[in-house]
Order: structure tokens, then sequence, then C-alpha cells
């Protein structure tokens, strides 16, 4: 199961990135992924969910110092997932003390209920509707278990309740699915937002250059390392992608449809409506800053 999904799973993901993207070259790594130790009191247990989507399938983060363990973005409602993360947990002699969630999408929190019921620990989040318990997660909140420090970093766009979480210990910050460890990120229009989403790419710009962070830990795909460099290349993959979209509307595009027919084609079906997402976001973007009038096919 392991083996033949994480194959096809890259194999999905390394064509749909390039047909997206609309360019040949990948943002981020094409390294197998497998999870494991990253560096110290950092370990990722990958989720069997490989897709077009989740790319290898959803990265688990377990985080540790002197004192109990955080687990970030349990996954799917797998057993198996959850079967893996407690044997990397015993091996480690760790217990967890609490649940976060960088975002609500379900490859990353359908998991949170039963990972909370097997260790009776909380789960935080943003949204209200992804707690379990009575504490959330704020911007700008520390969180700290022993000499463990987690900071909250709002980063809505891919989704409006999207957090990363600067870790000071590893020079790191975990993105969630605002940054990949390959391609690049959908902006899940209509709750996520691009305009929303670039200032997010530049609040986590500024966090890398001022605490000179080495490591992005991402929600999906390999871990990496020169995170001002990469935050770079997905902005101006974006900026490159909203001329594209300029350039369509000027030669005659009248709604989201005809964006996807005329940049993004062709498209294995599987990442269609991501594609949707995507172009209907570059479009909202483009109204908001007075550019373009709304497409034909905006629901009312």
């Amino acid at each position: 199961r392991w083996g033949s999904g994480l194959a096809a799973g890259r194999c999905l993901q390394r064509r749909s990135d390039q047909l997206v993207s609309g360019s040949p070259a990948v943002i981020g790594s094409l390294d197998p992924w497998f999870g494991g130790d990253v560096v110290a009191g950092v370990c990722c247990v990958l989720a069997p969910n490989p897709s077009a989507m989740t790319l290898d399938g959803t990265n688990t983060w377990i985080l540790w110092g002197n004192g109990p363990a955080v687990i970030v973005d349990p996954g799917p409602n797998d057993p198996e997932h959850l079967a893996a993360v407690a044997a990397q947990l015993a091996q480690r002699e760790l217990v967890p003390a609490e649940i976060l969630l960088t975002h609500g999408h379900a490859d990353h929190s359908a998991g949170a209920r039963r990972f909370a019921a097997q260790w009776d620990v909380p789960v935080r989040a943003l949204d209200p509707a992804h707690r379990l318990g009575s504490e959330g997660l704020l911007d700008g909140q520390r969180i700290r278990q022993g000499d463990l420090e987690l900071e909250v970093i709002a980063t809505p766009g891919h989704t409006s309740d999207s957090l990363s979480f600067h870790l000071p210990q590893a020079d790191a910050v975990l993105t969630g699915d605002t940054v990949l460890g390959r391609g690049t990120s959908v902006v899940a229009w209509p709750d996520g937002s691009l305009t929303d989403y670039l200032t997010s790419l530049q609040r986590l710009a500024e966090l890398a250059s001022e605490h000179s962070l080495d490591r992005v830990l991402p929600g999906h795909g390999p871990a990496l390392t020169r995170p001002a460099a990469l935050l770079a290349e997905y902005r101006a993959h974006r900026e490159e992608r909203l001329d594209q979209v300029r350039a369509a509307i000027a030669a005659g595009a009248e709604s989201v449809t005809d964006i996807v027919e005329r940049v993004y084609q062709p498209l294995p079906a599987g990442v269609v409506p991501a594609a949707r997402a995507s172009a209907a976001a570059q479009w909202a973007h483009l109204h908001q800053l007075g550019e373009v009038a709304p497409p034909t096919d905006w629901p009312n």
C-alpha cells in the first residue's frame, strides 16, 4: 500500500504541477519523500493518502523538546496512520499534550477526533468548528510544552483559517498548505483569497528574513531549505500567473471557465476543480484591484 501509493502520488503530482503551473519547472523538490526525522525534535509521519492533490500524502508533524510532544495536523481519519504516529511516539518515549491544526481541510483534520480520543488531549485550531476543547489558536500566540515553543502565524489565503507555526528551536516554519514541499498551493476560492495569500507570502518572507530561518516544514511534500528563495519563487509564480490571466481577459476571456481553458489546459480530470478555484481566486483579486469586471460565471 505504501510503496505503490507513494509512487503513484509522485507521478500524478509531477504531471499536475507542471500543467497547473504552466511551466516545465516545479517549485520545491522532486526528491522522494517518506517522512521521518528532519532535525532534532522534529519528525514527520506521512499519512497513506497520496493523490494528485495531496502529493505523497499529508505530513503529520511530531514536535518535542524536554517535555510532552505536540502533534501538528493529524491527517485523515485512518487507523493505520494513527498507529504509525503512536509507534513514533512510543519509540521516543513521548506522550502528546495537544494537537494543532494548520487549517480545517479534511486531509489535515479528519483524524483529529480519533487522535484526541486516543490520548485524551485537546485539538486547537483557528476555526472553532475544528476545535475539541475550550482553547483555540490566535495570531501571535505562543504555545509552550517544556522548552518547545511555537509561535502562531496567521497566514490566510489557501483558506481563511490557514495558520503557520514558527518553530525557533529548528529555525523552521510549519506552513500547512500555504507553502508546499513540491509545486504550489491552490487558493481555495471562495473561502480562500489570493489577496490574503499574497500578503501571507510576504509575511512569511519577512519572518524568514528576521529570524534567519533555514527550513520549511510543509503540509505536503518534502521538508525544504532556503525559505527566503522558496518564498520569492512562490511570489514570482503568482505574479506570472496573474499576468497570464490579465492577458487572457484582454484577449476576450469572459468567465472562469474561459481562463481554465486558455491558461491551464490540458488538465487531468483530478485537478480541474483546483484549477477552477485558482482561476476564480485570480479573477477575484484582479476585480478587487479594480482592473476587471466580474466574470460571467461567478455564482450569484
